[in-house]
């Protein structure tokens, strides 16, 4: 018996407990490419996989549908794969822990995979299923969404008759979404100089934050830690002089980071101390509506000789950091609420010769997009760094007449006696390069309601994954 083995829709929890069995962290989706292989041959379903591993797997239509259009599903196998400081679970090797609490799904100690397993739940169930009525299915499964849309921009989709195409990649019920934002990753890279020095090893820890993905939670303007990690040294650069042993923090370019440590040396440890603990103050007081348990923490660690990096670098690397531009760039004047522009620092690191910040980029508009892509790659290049961009993915433009998406409004409000709601969203779909690659293309993003995705806080509704079922199967007994 599985831990989900008494949740409706069953076949829908049976698959998703299945999936988070596999580690399917992006970049490690290799086993769940291979279990959707098997899957398809067990059930004699015609399946193509490419290169990089996206599958697509097509179902005949059921009796009386063979006429009717062909009609995609799609969704990604990666997840952002994060646990909890501490924790010892392997997600390069090991499966999640799930774990049910009232209407509320999550898996303990790490990231659910909520964000997009459920897509991949409801198509595997869909292709499993004896005696619901739909018209041809080519279900699409990608791999690396995750990390710059890597499948679905390199996907061929020259085998697929759709026209028409359900993407399950959202996170609330009843909202349709009919577009969203483009976007990239760029990697920034400052060269660091290092020799030894006598002094005492102190440990900085900015955390407590509440993180969330950078498309859909950046409006919060929540605290992002690398973010507070460089105004730290900018602001005890004014009082002290310091040198940098090694700075880390952050799990993915989308997510906010929750949690940065900076290990340095100094001389007057005091005078360290007494800065950190009136940053502590500042940020509590900034941040006490929007992120209430941020902390800002002092450790000694122990005296000694260091390999560091220079006094000088490590003043640059300083201005490198909290110079950034980060957040929220601009907002939309015609969609109220939408944010236009933004990018999060979701990554630092540093190692024996260079400090990286790994950035991701967001903009309705290209233009405004590249932008701020040279803005990055100008402020590190005058540092005396490089940079560098990878993962450049188009938006998806509203389409004013959408037949599909016309369709499942009306059954949505005939099936709940309301209104659904349909806007477009500043996080990156995959939807984009679909409609790039099929121009003609009709689209509407639908998914049930979950919580904190990209955290270990992640949560799922359980009723909300069985009403987005029902909807689900309607749909397609009527497209």
């Amino acid at each position: 018996m599985g831990v989900l083995s008494n949740l409706e829709p069953q076949a829908v929890f049976d698959f998703f407990e299945e999936i988070s069995a596999i580690p399917h962290g992006s970049g490690n989706t290799r086993e769940i490419s291979d279990y959707l292989v098997r899957f398809a041959e067990a059930r004699q379903l015609q399946y193509h996989r490419d290169e990089l591993g996206n599958v697509i797997i097509k179902k005949a239509a059921s009796k009386g549908y063979e006429d009717k259009e062909a009609i995609m599903l799609q969704g990604h196998v990666d997840m952002v794969a994060v646990k909890k400081p501490g924790s010892k679970i392997d997600l390069e090797k090991e499966g999640l822990k799930l774990r049910v609490e009232g209407d509320n799904l999550f898996a303990e100690d790490t990231s659910l995979g909520g964000d997009d397993g459920i897509a991949v739940a409801y198509e595997l169930a869909l292709l499993d299923a004896d005696g619901l009525k739909h018209p041809p299915l080519e279900c699409v499964f990608t791999v690396d969404e995750e990390i710059g849309l890597i499948g679905a921009g390199a996907i061929d989709l020259s085998c697929c008759r759709a026209k028409r195409m359900i993407n399950l990649d959202s996170e609330d019920e009843g909202v349709f979404l009919a577009g969203c934002a483009g976007g990239m990753r760029v990697d920034c890279r400052l060269p660091l100089e290092r020799e030894e020095v006598q002094g005492i090893s102190c440990l900085i820890t900015i955390g407590g934050l509440r993180g969330g993905h950078s498309g859909v939670e950046i409006h919060k303007e929540r605290g992002n830690s690398n973010v507070l990690a460089g105004r730290f040294l900018l602001y005890v650069k004014q009082k002290l002089r310091f040198r940098i042993l090694e700075i880390n923090g952050g799990l993915a370019d989308n997510a906010i980071p929750r949690e940065t440590k900076l290990r340095l040396v100094v001389a007057d440890i005091f005078a360290l101390e007494a800065a950190a603990e009136e940053f502590d103050r500042m940020i509590k007081q900034e941040l006490q509506t929007k992120d209430p348990e941020v902390f800002c923490r002092f450790e000694m660690l122990k005296p000694g000789t260091f390999c560091t990096v220079t006094w000088e670098d490590s003043q640059k690397a300083a201005a490198f950091i909290g110079c950034m531009p980060a957040g929220v760039q601009a907002n939309s004047a015609e969609v109220k609420g939408l944010v236009e522009t933004s990018l999060n620092m979701g990554l630092m690191s540093s190692s024996d010769k260079e400090l990286v910040l790994g950035f991701s980029l967001r903009s309705s508009y290209e233009g405004a997009k590249e932008g701020l892509k040279n803005q990055l790659f100008a402020l590190t290049e005058g540092l005396g760094g490089s940079a560098s961009f990878t993962g450049n993915y188009p938006g998806w433009a509203y389409r004013k007449d959408s037949p599909l998406r016309e369709t499942m409004v009306r059954i949505y409000e005939e099936m709940y006696n309301k209104k659904a709601i349909v806007e477009a969203i500043h996080a990156g779909l995959e939807c984009g390069f679909f409609v790039g690659k099929i121009p003609e293309l009709d689209c509407v993003s639908i998914g049930p309601d979950m919580q904190n995705i990209h955290t270990t806080e992640e949560t799922m509704s359980i009723s909300s994954v069985a009403r987005t079922w029902e909807f689900l199967c309607r749909v397609l007994e009527e497209v």
